[in-house]
């Protein structure tokens, strides 16, 4: 599956030259071009990168990168005009992981992307455990396979993948459509019977008690997390 990567670009010519060119690459490109749509379009879909100018329009990139961060560990990089060290120690403050002055190349943005993503994932690849604890669960994410107190689980195969999802991401908060566009692979046209059939008969198979969960925790208007019970057997 191609990786995503939102390109938040006020100037219609630069977000295009990037948009371009991560194609090119066999990138999967979204591209906004103030900072309310923004947020909008990281809240429903799940990116793998973004690029964030800091001079836009409705919410500054700042602003938008604060959101970013309190969603996640998502790579930013910067891409502006404000080419000091002093910017540059704010902006990597704020949680960028890093910064690339106008004007720049094609190929060094590229590199740039890239870096970031193998780094991200370096960390991932280190921090996801592959056979989790949670109290009498146990889930190997390695072979499908799902026990609780001992006795085989049996998930279905979107059922795993919203468990997996949500242990191999234990600080993110899902919305239902960024849920359904990562597990279902599809546009989601807000039938949010899809996502919550397969939740609670989710819950019903892993949690003690499906009616007051632990383990998937519903965040009310906006979507699904893990909760702090099952971060323990991280």
């Amino acid at each position: 599956m191609a990786q995503k990567i939102l390109i938040v670009e006020d100037n219609v010519l630069i977000s295009r030259s990037i948009e371009s060119k991560l194609k090119e690459e066999m990138f999967e490109v979204k591209a906004v071009f103030d900072g309310d749509e923004a947020i909008k379009q990281f809240d429903m879909i799940t990116y793998d990168a973004v690029l964030l100018d800091l001079m836009l329009p409705k919410v500054s990139g700042e602003n938008v990168l604060k959101h970013i961060r309190s969603k996640g560990d998502v790579p930013v990089i910067i891409i502006s005009t404000k080419d000091t060290d002093v910017e540059k120690a704010i902006n990597l403050g704020l949680g960028a992981d890093d910064y690339l002055a106008k004007p720049f190349s094609m190929l060094e943005l590229i590199a740039r992307v890239k870096a970031v993503l193998r780094r991200a994932h370096k960390v991932m690849d280190k921090e996801i455990k592959q056979k989790i604890e949670i109290g009498d669960l146990d889930v190997n994410l390695a072979n499908f396979e799902v026990k609780k107190a001992g006795t085989m689980v049996d998930l279905t195969l979107k059922e795993f993948e919203i468990l997996k999802l949500l242990l191999t991401h234990p600080e993110q908060t899902f919305s239902k459509q960024q849920m359904y566009r990562t597990v279902w692979g599809e546009e989601y046209y807000y039938n949010d019977n899809v996502i919550n059939v397969h939740i609670r008969r989710l819950r019903e198979k892993i949690e003690d008690d499906p009616s007051n969960p632990k383990i998937i925790m519903t965040m009310w208007g906006f979507g699904y997390k893990l909760g702090d019970y099952a971060k323990q057997g991280l």
